[in-house]
């Protein structure tokens, strides 16, 4: 009836076939294609960053969602959608497990089909909800980009939280586009990415006129042109003069995982950072940064002793500038607790202050209810029998000779407004090992979070991966040097300087998320009424009455 209705209303259009075939579509025929675009729309993620596939997977998703009959319908969509957006996009979680085979093999599956379909959830809800308003056009595509935001907010914090690959990482590739994250975070980006690109649905909308289609596809397009001409301007206006007095060298080992732990390359391995860090021109750096757990030696805890004797520590200080610092990831033991720590080491190679990773990584440093698990032969993945124990949280440390720094070990780096300590660094420094996931995507995606962090923050950041992706990055999210993956070497560069002022983000968190949000949930409640108004409006003509 309604179609009919829609057909005799002057400057009102049916579906455009193309739409109506979509919508039409049940049982697998529809779970395929949804895991089809799922997997298309990750491909818009690093270091693929194909990022207009996003404008053929989002308004095809919203076009399936307004085919489905109810909610419960709506969640299926989402589910097989998500599924294929992380399978895709989380493939190389399968690549530590296969350093031991004979151990994790078994874990594989779980690892990508298993954590994927628990993270499908989250699309799956943003789209039952979309639909369970009943909301259509522009209303529908503006609550269904707040719903899939809040569903990314839920899955960076819920169950300790998993923020990878969220939608706005596809940005990284265009440094103007990544900018709305320093008003907003990473979540804010992707509300208004989502907004962007599922406009096109728009244009397959049944009972829409052609005006109010091309209004709303012109208004995702201004949207689009304003946050790169913003962003444009804001690295514009940028300072380009770096932190006076402080030149880095970032040593990337190149340590195989499978050779990392093998306590009869204990020697070599240290001999090996040792003689990168010492290259010409070890004399003009000021401070160098080796990697995550770079070393296996056990620093003190009573930071309140002048210096820590013993040999190790002094051919430890053959690596510190003689002005600076060593900043090094190195495993720290207090009363048989084991911690993976940061350390700032001074010229006489004792540790002058650390830092313990707060945000441990479930099943790679610590097992989620050991008690139960352990019985089915689930362990932890990292080196060590036991679990590691988490530290207190972010921080700021002093660094001789250069600002305050907050460090960041691994994957705490991908945590949007948890990051720095209270008070504000200079810049900071994320340690990390990417040897674990090989030459596949992972190490890409973990930079490219990382590099998120500067924009929100305000911060450089500089970056030592055993191997992975070793980058000193400014305070805007541009890359100012960077070695290749899967090298051994050095990257010497100076220290870009922070923004003068905190961003809104780092001074708000998600606090400006949340307003975005709401003003969101309120411009689609009043594009809805709009269009109910104008649909009874329409009812009303001549032509157009039942």
């Amino acid at each position: 009836m309604s179609a009919r209705i829609e057909a005799r209303v002057p400057g009102v259009e049916a579906a455009v076939p193309a739409g109506g075939a979509l919508t039409r579509l049940r049982g697998w025929r529809r779970r395929g294609l949804a895991v089809l675009l799922g997997a298309v729309a990750a491909a818009a993620l690093p270091p693929v960053h194909a990022i207009p596939l996003l404008w053929l997977a989002f308004p095809c998703l919203l076009l399936l969602l307004s085919g489905a009959a109810q909610w419960r319908a709506a969640f299926w969509i989402g589910w097989w959608f998500g599924f294929g957006v992380f399978v895709a996009g989380l493939y190389w979680l399968a690549w530590p497990l296969t350093l031991d085979m004979a151990r994790f093999g078994w874990m594989i599956p779980i690892a990508v089909f298993g954590i994927s379909g628990g993270l499908a959830i989250f699309p799956a809800l943003a789209a039952a909800a979309t639909r369970a308003t009943r909301m259509s056009g522009a209303a529908r595509l503006v609550l269904f980009a707040v719903a899939w935001t809040a569903g990314e907010w839920l899955r960076g914090h819920l169950l300790t939280g998993f923020p990878w690959n969220l939608v706005a990482t596809a940005w990284a590739a265009l440094e103007p586009m990544m900018q709305p994250a320093a008003l907003v975070g990473a979540y804010g980006l992707g509300f208004l990415t989502v907004i962007v690109a599922g406009a096109p649905a728009l244009l397959f909308e049944p009972g829409l006129a052609r005006a109010h289609r091309a209004a709303g596809v012109a208004a995702a397009l201004a949207l689009l042109a304003c946050i790169w001409i913003w962003g444009a301007e804001r690295i514009a206006d940028a300072d380009p003069r770096p932190v006076e007095g402080v030149r880095l060298r970032l040593v990337q080992g190149n340590i195989e995982q499978s050779l990392k732990w093998d306590e009869s390359r204990r020697e070599q391995t240290f001999a090996h950072y040792l003689a990168l860090t010492r290259r010409p021109g070890f004399e003009q750096v000021t401070h160098v940064i080796w990697p995550e757990t770079a070393i296996d030696y056990r620093f003190v805890t009573d930071y309140e002793a002048a210096r820590i004797a013993g040999e190790r520590q002094q051919r430890v200080a053959a690596a510190v500038p003689r002005s600076g610092a060593l900043i090094t990831g190195a495993i720290r033991d207090e009363k048989r607790q084991w911690y993976n720590s940061v350390h700032v080491v001074g010229p006489d190679g004792a540790a002058q202050a650390a830092y313990d990773k707060h945000h441990l990584v479930p099943f790679g440093e610590y097992v989620p209810l050991r008690w139960l698990l352990r019985r089915i032969g689930i362990e932890k993945i990292a080196h060590g029998v036991g679990d590691y124990s988490a530290g207190p949280g972010p921080a700021t440390l002093a660094v001789p000779g250069a600002p305050d720094m907050s460090p960041l070990i691994c994957y705490e780096a991908i945590f949007a407004g948890r990051v720095a300590g209270r008070d504000r660094p200079g810049w900071l420094v994320n340690v990390t090992n990417d040897a674990w996931f090989g030459l596949t995507s992972g190490p890409y995606q973990h930079f490219a979070s990382a590099r998120m962090r500067t924009v929100e923050e305000g911060l450089p950041l500089a970056r030592a991966a055993n191997t992975g992706i070793t980058a000193i990055v400014d305070a805007y999210g541009r890359i100012v040097a960077r070695m290749p993956i899967m090298s051994a070497g050095v990257l010497d560069a100076e220290l870009p300087r922070a923004t003068i002022q905190p961003t809104l983000y780092a001074r708000l968190g998600d606090r400006s998320l949340l307003v975005l949000l709401l003003f969101g949930v309120a411009l689609a409640l009043a594009l809805d009424l709009r269009q109910k108004a104008r649909r009874r409006g329409q009812g009303t003509q001549p032509n157009g009455s039942p």
